[in-house]
């Protein structure tokens, strides 16, 4: 087995566990259902914003991987179960909060999957054209990826707890983000480059949410926030 088919495998692994991650996000929405006191709230600091922007980056590269020469299944099947299990958050966050956005998103993003089971059914047709479009729009989704994370930070840092985000898909997927990035050396640099770029993003965003999980039980100035947030509520 080749360099390429090695480091594949490793990074389908890494993906799997990441996709566990994901469920562990939606284990804990489902599990906040459950309970009184967080029903009405079972997506508490869950940023819309990020997991909208997880949700095209997932979509971004399942349809990257079938529009490039040859079809890289180590990037497609993964990167479609991750697509529709961040799919499903987004749905549970429109049923928590019921908001204009949050439908709005939701609708984007399951017509987005339609026509991405689509192009998979026809990529033969256009690839070229999807490949380029796909790697446009990873460079776009990078950046915004960076942006989503960035608020899903400063809801952390703003009220001083992590609410109803789990730390396993952080970790999780900070290990898929390293095998990502060696994986995509091994394809070499002009077909990598787009997996590379988005997994450093992705790998440094994550590193600082997983700091913030400690920072929010060891800080003073988390515990205060958390106590100023607690005296304005009505």
């Amino acid at each position: 087995m080749n360099l390429y088919n090695t480091l594949g495998t490793l990074n389908t692994f890494f993906i799997i566990i990441s996709l566990l991650g994901i469920y562990a996000q939606l284990k804990t929405i489902m599990e906040r259902k459950k309970h009184q006191s967080t029903r009405d709230n079972t997506t508490e600091l869950l940023s819309l914003n990020q997991f909208t922007v997880s949700f095209l980056a997932y979509f971004s590269f399942f349809v990257y991987g079938y529009s490039i020469e040859p079809f890289n299944h180590y990037i497609v099947w993964p990167r479609l179960i991750a697509t529709i299990l961040v799919l499903q958050i987004l749905i549970e966050m429109y049923k928590d909060r019921r908001s204009v956005i949050s439908s709005t998103c939701l609708f984007i993003a399951g017509l987005l999957l339609i026509l991405g089971l689509l192009g998979l059914f026809f990529h033969g047709q256009f690839s070229v054209h999807g490949k380029q479009v796909s790697t446009i729009l990873i460079v776009v989704i990078s950046l915004l990826l960076a942006q989503g994370y960035i608020h899903q930070i400063q809801l952390i840092v703003t009220s001083g707890k992590t609410g109803a985000i789990d730390i396993r898909m952080s970790q999780f997927i900070l290990l898929m983000d390293i095998s990502t990035i060696a994986f995509a050396m091994s394809m070499g640099i002009e077909q990598g480059w787009p997996l590379m770029f988005l997994a450093i993003i992705s790998g440094i965003t994550k590193l600082i949410i997983m700091y913030l999980f400690r920072w929010v039980r060891l800080s003073t100035t988390a515990q205060q926030r958390r106590l100023a947030v607690q005296t304005n509520l009505p």
